[in-house]
């Protein structure tokens, strides 16, 4: 039996506090603000959200969530990538960073992350990796963090699957070098993170912003608040116990 030495955290509703639906809608439409009227702002924005679900529904390992994400929407808009992937750039560097109004960051967020690695884990954000690198950056920096303090931080440009894909959580753990059996999944979601446990990784499901959709359900080790998360990894009880 491996000793269970590494966590893997949610990001959304999980070490970020916030209520993901509202975020999303909130977000597309500053998004579709900035577009403006230099493009349909609306049918690009329905060609994204269409585009996000093929890169979910990918199954192929040789391309990554950008590319399968980049394919499709160029395909779809018949724009070409140099007139609009600037503008896209432009909006993640400039307007997502000021959005942090739609979130709750608590800092226990960052406690958490700190805490953990106090009692020695590896800890990664294995956040659905549907968002470019500036935009999951940037939601880091809400809650006072950088890529730095963590081993691994999942985003489009690098993955290959999402959640609720059990490959996602195979590819973290075999960039991070571990097996399933010595992780510890945190999540808030029943369907998205709780999945993991179909891989042998232990879970804990942070009830806070919890989002069920019903089915299918998955075994949870452990529930409870993010205030219970953090007493259950300082005092190595639960499924954090040696």
């Amino acid at each position: 039996m491996s000793t269970r030495d590494t966590i893997l955290f949610d990001l959304d509703g999980t070490l970020l506090e916030l209520r993901t639906e509202p975020f999303i809608q909130q977000y597309l439409v500053e998004l579709g603000k900035y577009i403006g009227d230099r493009f349909d702002a609306k049918k690009l924005l329905g060609i994204i959200w269409d585009a996000t679900k093929a890169m979910i529904m990918n199954l192929d390992p040789g391309k990554t969530n950008e590319q399968v994400f980049m394919d499709y929407f160029l395909e779809k808009s018949g724009l070409n990538k140099e007139e609009i992937w600037p503008i896209f750039e432009g909006f993640y560097r400039d307007v997502f960073p000021t959005l942090s109004h739609l979130t709750f960051p608590s800092p226990l967020g960052k406690k958490l992350v700190e805490a953990a690695k106090a009692q020695g884990y590896r800890v990664a954000v294995a956040t659905n990796p549907v968002f470019p690198r500036d935009a999951i950056h940037s939601r880091l920096a809400w809650l006072e963090l950088t890529p730095a303090d963590f081993d691994l931080v999942t985003v489009y440009e690098e993955s290959h699957f999402t959640k609720p894909n059990p490959a996602y959580f195979q590819e973290v753990c075999d960039r991070l070098g571990v097996s399933p059996s010595q992780c510890i999944m945190v999540g808030n979601h029943m369907q998205e993170d709780m999945v993991a446990s179909k891989l042998g990784m232990k879970t804990f499901l942070v009830t806070n912003y919890m989002e069920n959709r019903g089915e299918p359900v998955y075994p949870v080790d452990q529930q409870g608040t993010i205030e219970e998360l953090y007493e259950a990894i300082t005092s190595r009880s639960g499924v954090f116990a040696p």
